[in-house]
């Protein structure tokens, strides 16, 4: 059995440009969607966290109007944090995970992760024993890549030269967060040297680059998750 290790923000607060702390935590579709599709294949998912704590979902990710008034559609993610409610609380700690147990790192988005998993060494130390590996898959989501941030070896960006994408930052103002975001995902990616490809913002567009998998926003879970369970069955 394949197992995947679900890297969450355990952030509930993401620090401004101007010091002000805007809620946040992980984007409810985005762990919603993979998460359900890896347990019905049958895949054996583990939750971490940095310090282990237990992560909640960013209100404004169950909104309507971030679902596309789509009423059943926050139901259906309600009802199924609702019941993951015993799998999030009992999140391991990041600090003690091994990498070398796990087949799958997937790292969903919200803007949790710019502000924990952006500075975390834990999450850093467990790509480098892992990107390299083409048995293994490393995927993230959307503000996810953030977590991508700290990974060098020998002063080397882990993911410089490598295809994938990432929340635009055209997606960023239209959310109404561009200009009071302390740095923005898109830019930072491609200064670190990463290949950076997008689609049209909000829709769905994936990025797979060998043993990477990258889905540019919320809408691109489904279709990222599809790319991660194809490239776990060939491993």
């Amino acid at each position: 059995m394949k197992k995947v290790l679900m890297v969450i923000s355990g952030a509930t607060t993401w620090e401004l440009k101007d010091g002000s702390k805007h809620p946040t935590g992980f984007w409810a579709e985005e762990f919603v969607v993979p998460d359900r599709m890896f347990r019905q294949a049958g895949l054996d998912v583990t939750i971490a966290t940095p310090g282990g704590v237990t992560p909640v979902a960013d209100e404004l990710s169950l909104a309507l109007e971030m679902n596309g008034s789509d009423k059943q559609k926050v139901e259906e993610f309600r009802a199924y944090l609702a019941d993951s409610k015993e799998n999030l609380a009992a999140a391991v700690a990041l600090e003690e995970v091994d990498p070398s147990e796990y087949d799958i790192v997937f790292v969903p988005g919200g803007h949790g992760p710019m502000q924990d998993l952006s500075t975390n060494a834990d999450i850093a130390r467990i790509f480098e024993a892992t990107l390299d590996d083409p048995t293994k898959v490393v995927a993230s989501l959307c503000h996810g890549p953030a977590s991508f941030s700290t990974a060098t070896r020998d002063g080397q960006w882990l993911f410089k030269g490598r295809r994938l994408t990432a929340f635009l930052d055209e997606e960023e103002a239209q959310a109404g967060f561009a200009d009071k975001a302390p740095w923005l995902l898109e830019s930072r990616l491609r200064e670190y040297g990463a290949i950076f490809e997008s689609g049209p913002a909000w829709g769905s567009y994936v990025v797979v680059d060998g043993n990477l998998v990258t889905g540019q926003n919320p809408a691109s879970a489904e279709e990222a998750a599809k790319a991660v369970l194809d490239l776990a069955a060939r491993a």
